[in-house]
């Protein structure tokens, strides 16, 4: 299947546009095939200012000239009836409910917000893994009374890069449990995020809520959509983990040990990893890179400085991988936070659910 598209671009929105994962979907919507940017929403004190006046343009990429002009609206629907979806990166102490009024007017939402990831109908996509579950849409728009809008949400920024090298070897051997510690960029705390002071020369071992969720949602999205259609089926691993703040600017470093369930070695485990096909593939979707996981055998791989960036920041890369002394393997997973974390990932949403005919 070929994802298709008019000659016409469906125009969309932003929400949270002046924010760091904001602006990072205006860059990567530029020229984008499928989507034109009509309407960038953010707060009342952003609004009615030109874009150029109200962000603070912090991304190396030049602001582009095709919305330095424009007038940004507060984040009400009425102000994007153009729009067919919007990409929230609408901080969690508001998305919730503005998502739903999105939702209700016909509008439909692909969230970077964690508000909407738990609820039963809602699924939280990574199109290289479960690009299935998207497939619940029809059931959430009539459990919810939604006509044409719908809420798809992307997975936390370090669930995302973790959970694509665990779905092959999920899929070949089973996983028990594993114990993760992550070493996450200081662009996953948004701007102006954690202060010079605190994390200049210093790594801070806490980040509020992260650990809960790479627990609850590595097992929603390594599950399936259940049989009617209306729900999951999740998975039962046992996740323990350790979220660190560290003095890196882009690129979420995760160390992760795994129980298997079937032994195998680690040549066939890195195996696995290498033969790797993202569900995304058969779409055919535009953002989506020519490799999505990528095995290093350099033992001093991956880094962030060198590795970041692999795929324009939509690939996953993976090293290190090795006999575990307390589990069965170990390994290092490293991803863009803001890209397929972030930004990228509702993006890579949108065009499958383009592809699905949801939108």
């Amino acid at each position: 299947q070929i994802c298709k598209m008019t000659t016409e671009p469906v125009k969309c929105g932003i929400l949270g546009a002046t924010g760091a994962v904001g602006q990072r979907f205006i860059t990567l919507l530029q020229g984008h095939p499928y989507f034109q940017i009509a309407v960038l929403g953010a707060s009342e004190r952003s609004a009615g200012k030109n874009y150029k006046d109200a962000a603070s343009w912090m991304l190396d990429i030049p602001l582009p000239d095709s919305v330095a002009n424009m007038q940004v609206k507060t984040c009400d629907p009425v102000h994007f009836s153009d729009c067919a979806l919007v990409f929230s990166a609408l901080d969690a102490n508001v998305a919730g409910d503005v998502e739903e009024a999105f939702a209700k007017a016909d509008i439909a939402v692909f969230s970077n917000a964690k508000n909407h990831r738990m609820d039963s109908n809602v699924p939280i996509l990574i199109p290289y893994v479960n690009a299935e579950q998207i497939d619940v849409i029809p059931k959430q728009q009539e459990e919810r009374g939604y006509k044409k809008g719908f809420i798809v949400t992307n997975a936390n920024c370090s669930t995302t890069g973790l959970v694509v090298p665990l779905k092959p070897i999920e899929d070949a051997f089973g996983i028990s449990k594993m114990f993760v510690v992550t070493m996450q960029a200081v662009s996953g705390a948004g701007y102006p995020g954690v202060s010079s002071y605190d994390i200049t020369g210093n790594v801070v071992p806490y980040i509020s809520g992260e650990e809960n969720k790479l627990a609850v949602e590595t097992n929603k999205i390594l599950g399936n959509l259940n049989d009617v259609k209306n729900g999951f089926d999740e998975k039962d691993i046992k996740v323990s983990a350790q979220c660190n703040r560290v003095h890196v600017l882009e690129g979420h470093t995760e160390c992760v040990s795994i129980e298997l369930k079937t032994k195998a070695t680690v040549e066939e485990v890195k195996q696995v990893l290498r033969d790797f096909v993202p569900q995304s593939q058969k779409y055919n979707l535009p953002s989506a890179p020519s490799v999505a996981l990528q095995l290093l055998e350099s033992e001093s791989r991956p880094q962030p400085r060198r590795d970041v960036n692999a795929g324009n920041g939509y690939t996953v890369s993976v090293g290190r991988v090795r006999e575990c002394e307390l589990f069965s393997i170990k390994m290092v997973v490293l991803s863009h936070n803001t890209v397929i974390g972030a930004a990228g990932g509702s993006i890579l949403n949108a065009e499958l659910a383009i592809a699905k005919g949801y939108l």
